[in-house]
């Protein structure tokens, strides 16, 4: 049962109960009942709450969560260079999705974790992800970072299905990390919220 509350007249705030065995939930909100969702955050198993602050004034917000599930890769740790720049790219774009997946085996199955993850250190803030998409059914592929010294792993990356390569620019905390890749699929949506903002 998701539920919200406007803690100010431009601040929302969420709350709901997380779905046992998720990988975890998705937060989204539209600006009216039937629109397209955008989503605001992919909250780790346990989060059962979110803030929507600093809204726009006297506007209609529509919220929805839907867990999601799906089998990690195995993981990769990484330890990029040091240095702050992101150099230009020339020649082919290496940071750009490659979908030549088509996988035979339903992401309920832990079989369809994808398998061969590599990751190549391009320079001091960049590093490409590759892999073998195994699973025939996903919504698509997550690219999932742990940075050193933090307890959970966060989403880096949403990316179509059949996606086997991405190239993704870090950020500043990501100097060292663990990486994992995970195919998902997205469970049925809760009950919409509503809230009409007040004026600033």
């Amino acid at each position: 049962m998701l539920k919200s509350e406007l803690t100010s007249p431009v601040d929302v705030t969420l709350h709901w109960r997380p779905e046992a065995g998720s990988a975890g939930q998705v937060v989204e909100y539209a600006n009216t009942r039937d629109g397209d969702y955008t989503i605001l955050e992919f909250a780790t198993p346990a989060k059962n709450t979110y803030e929507h602050p600093d809204l726009i004034p006297e506007t209609e917000f529509y919220y929805r969560v839907r867990p999601y599930t799906g089998p990690a890769s195995v993981t990769v740790d990484v330890t990029l260079p040091p240095g702050d720049e992101v150099p230009e790219i020339e020649g082919p774009d290496w940071t750009a999705p490659v979908k030549t997946g088509g996988g035979g085996t339903p992401v309920a199955s832990p079989e369809a974790a994808a398998a061969d993850l590599k990751a190549e250190v391009k320079h001091a803030n960049g590093i490409l992800f590759t892999w073998q998409d195994r699973a025939s059914d996903e919504d698509g592929y997550l690219i999932e970072v742990r940075p050193a010294g933090a307890a959970d792993y966060r989403v880096a990356v949403q990316l179509d299905p059949d996606t086997t390569s991405y190239g993704v620019i870090t950020l500043p905390d990501e100097k060292t990390a663990t990486y994992r890749v995970r195919a998902f699929r997205f469970g049925s949506p809760s009950n919409l919220t509503h809230q009409t903002t007040g004026k600033a």
